[in-house]
């Protein structure tokens, strides 16, 4: 039911409007882990006491990406993902920009290593086992050797199977965004999992809202035509989950008695 609708990948002026997602179904989006792997156990505990004590019938579980970096337990975050087989939802991930660098990284791509460790590879690199200062004294082609030797295959393999947008009736989840104006299916990976202008700030219909990450806000930040969960985990200490079922949203978090909305 939900595999159906994971897919890789006018101008008018957002209105109050019912937003809903398909009749019957349920769905938790978790925001940005980075790392994390405290967090994301608690989170997932709590989820599982939702869905105990609110029983539904089709219930999906979407990641929006940047599993990894920043945070001390990459590594954790994904041996843990990559095993919820039994867990009472089906889950589907979203890839990051974090995941496409690390990806990229790998198949050794030029350019790129050095920046990645600079903006949270370094803690990714450590959480399997490669100290991140011995990394920098090496070439970009040593880099990507030592790497995906320490790396487990299945988890690159898991981080491949990653798609781009997921709909759910009236929402789209994506990890930074769209391009606004552009039609879901002619939307480029660049923007769904890199960007910020001009879509953080458009005001305008898309025809569904859209759920992201990718960019830090204090609280969730709630707009006409997104929400926005990416709540800072990995320093702040709140993870955040939106759940959607028909008309109604409301919000799961760590680290918090509630989740302030923007």
């Amino acid at each position: 039911m939900f595999q159906k609708l994971f897919r890789r990948v006018s101008a008018n002026i957002a209105a109050a409007r019912d937003f809903s997602g398909p009749d019957g179904q349920r769905v938790y989006a978790v925001g940005d882990i980075h790392g994390r792997l405290d967090l994301l156990d608690s989170l997932l505990g709590q989820i599982e006491d939702d869905i105990a004590d609110r029983p539904a019938q089709t219930i999906g579980l979407v990641f929006l990406g940047d599993l990894i970096d920043r945070g001390p337990d990459s590594a954790g975050v994904i041996a843990r993902l990559s095993s919820l087989h039994a867990f009472p939802a089906k889950a589907l991930f979203l890839l990051g920009n974090h995941e496409e660098i690390l990806l990229r990284v790998l198949a050794g791509e030029p350019g790129l290593a050095y920046d990645w460790l600079g903006f949270g590879g370094d803690a990714c690199a450590e959480s399997y086992g490669v100290p991140a200062a011995g990394l920098q004294a090496m070439s970009e082609e040593r880099i990507a050797e030592v790497l995906t030797a320490a790396i487990p295959p299945a988890h690159v393999d898991f981080l491949k199977s990653f798609g781009d947008t997921f709909r759910f009736g009236d929402y789209l989840f994506v990890h930074a965004g769209i391009r606004p104006g552009i039609p879901v299916e002619a939307q480029q990976p660049q923007d769904l999992r890199w960007i910020r202008a001009p879509f953080l700030s458009d005001t305008h219909d898309h025809g569904f809202v859209v759920v992201h990450g990718h960019t830090i806000s204090d609280g969730v930040e709630r707009r006409a035509n997104r929400i926005g969960i990416d709540t800072g985990a990995y320093r702040t200490g709140v993870l955040t989950a939106l759940v959607v079922e028909g008309s109604d949203i409301r919000f799961l978090a760590t680290g918090s008695a509630s989740v302030g909305c923007e």
